[in-house]
């Protein structure tokens, strides 16, 4: 299953049917958990992570429903930090990061490009039965005084 960093001390986690209805969802929880963590509009991660957020569902409820009734994603973030997993039950891993001359599909070439972007990082994460996966994506905050 899903799980994020251990260090990190926010934590939010939502489950939805894999349908197209996830996606719109799953940005709204999204845009409502970073304002009551005080990640607000000007902070410079925060649109990119609603995209690269959106994608992520998007890949899940294209790709994965037909083995994977549920999308569950994890929202943790710090001080200086955000992370979130998006986890379904289709056994499939992605390569994010291409062979030379193989692009990845162009929604995962664009959660590449903008997590790279602001200094992030991805991973994909296989479930230990090998039966689903999260891909996990981790940005730096640069908030200033409040």
């Amino acid at each position: 299953m899903i799980t994020p960093p251990p260090t990190l001390p926010y934590r939010h986690v939502l489950t939805l049917p894999t349908t197209g209805r996830a996606v719109r969802v799953a940005r709204e929880t999204a845009e409502q958990v970073l304002a009551e963590w005080g990640v607000g509009a000007r902070e410079p991660c925060r649109d990119p992570a609603l995209l690269i957020l959106s994608e992520l569902v998007t890949n899940s409820v294209r790709h994965a429903a037909v083995l994977s009734p549920q999308v569950t994603v994890v929202f943790a973030g710090g001080p200086d930090v955000l992370a979130f997993g998006v986890h379904d039950r289709h056994p499939y891993r992605p390569a994010l990061f291409a062979a030379a001359g193989v692009a990845p599909g162009r929604g995962l070439a664009t959660v590449m490009e903008l997590t790279h972007g602001l200094g992030g990082s991805a991973v994909v994460r296989g479930d230990a039965d090998e039966g689903g996966k999260s891909i996990w994506i981790t940005l730096p905050l640069r908030r200033g005084p409040r």
